[in-house]
């Protein structure tokens, strides 16, 4: 598997394309009664799952972006972090471990059910006009200014950049546990 180091941008950006491109087909394939089912109370359904995606890239991954590029550009606003070992293995394998990672619920994390496809969709359009918008500004930039990330520690631009594909292709193992899931369900 590549690494962020041995992955420039514009594969990253290929990539988070492709991964996007999957779940645009996959949501195509399912039924609205299927987008909008919930397993139990504290699991998430696939419509929240796609909202998940769409809020944690526009809210965090890339503003954060857009905050490192900025901070590069104002020496005083530096703040380099180190990552955590767990963001250090995160990174050098360019991927999640291939767990469930459950946050408990709260009105500031858990996402609501989206108001029906077309606002998934246009979020995910919003998602990939901002990838291709970042790409684009990173060529510019230092990368000595990091955020922190609540688990990986100090994440420059480009690695924020890299984390919205990583995170993306992450949740295909939830998709395909929600898709059993309702199979499951559907055949009782």
């Amino acid at each position: 598997m590549d690494t962020p180091r041995s992955r420039n941008n514009s594969e990253i950006l290929r990539h988070f394309e492709l991964t996007l491109e999957r779940y645009l087909q996959e949501l195509e394939l399912m039924s609205d009664a299927q987008l909008s089912y919930k397993p139990s109370e504290i699991e998430w359904s696939m419509g929240q799952m796609y909202q998940h995606l769409i809020q944690s890239a526009m809210k965090m991954h890339l503003a954060n972006i857009r905050l490192c590029i900025s901070a590069d550009k104002d020496a005083d606003k530096k703040k380099n972090q180190g990552k955590t070992e767990t963001g250090e293995a995160v990174f050098a394998q360019a991927s999640f471990p291939p767990i469930r990672i459950h946050v408990p619920a709260s009105p500031e994390y858990t996402p609501l059910q989206p108001d029906g496809r077309e606002s998934i969709i246009k979020g995910f359009s919003e998602v990939r006009d901002e990838m291709r918008r970042m790409e684009v500004l990173l060529e510019g930039t230092t990368l000595e200014s990091t955020l922190p990330h609540p688990r990986f520690g100090g994440l420059n631009a480009e690695e924020w950049f890299a984390l919205v594909e990583m995170h993306y292709r992450h949740h295909f193992l939830q998709l395909e546990r929600l898709k059993m899931v309702w199979e499951e369900r559907v055949q009782r």
